[in-house]
């Protein structure tokens, strides 16, 4: 099989450009970057399902020169499942716009504070970890005295 270099170039085309409004904070552009990532996805599909060739039909042509069916079968999945997420998006969008009146995707107030704790909690937790491994170990505990003991007895000071 031979790779076509026009369709790979393409297919890299498309994901950049779908990653790119992916990442953007209009959700709009959101919306597109789904839509053309799902074009991407189609096309691959395509493009993974070989050279043009003759019916699946049985006894129609030799099997070799058949086509296989299931990435078409795939790619038609995929364009209902974009074609619902699109209008799922859209109607989000809309929703955002009667709203806010504007359609930027604001950053969550709470989750930076949870995650500017965490980070506080995790630099006491390295803090201690270092006290730890300066000091070179950790103090031993005392023993304890056992039944019938008294603390001398036991060491216990």
């Amino acid at each position: 099989m031979t790779i076509n270099i026009t369709m790979a170039v393409m297919l890299a085309g498309l994901y950049s450009i779908g990653f790119y409004l992916l990442m953007q904070r209009s959700l709009m552009r959101v919306i597109l970057g789904i839509v053309i990532l799902g074009h991407g996805a189609n096309l691959f599909l395509q493009v993974a399902g070989g050279p043009p060739g003759e019916p699946t039909f049985v006894g129609t042509a030799a099997v070799e020169a058949m086509v296989d069916p299931l990435p078409q079968a795939l790619a038609l999945t995929a364009i209902v499942i974009t074609f619902g997420l699109t209008t799922f998006l859209l109607a989000l969008s809309y929703r955002s716009w009667a709203l806010l009146g504007h359609d930027e995707v604001q950053d969550d107030v709470e989750d930076r504070r949870v995650a500017e704790a965490e980070l506080a909690e995790r630099e006491i937790e390295d803090e201690a970890a270092e006290a730890e491994r300066v000091a070179g170990f950790e103090a031993p505990e005392a023993p304890e005295a056992g039944p019938g003991q008294t603390d001398e007895e036991a060491g216990v000071r």
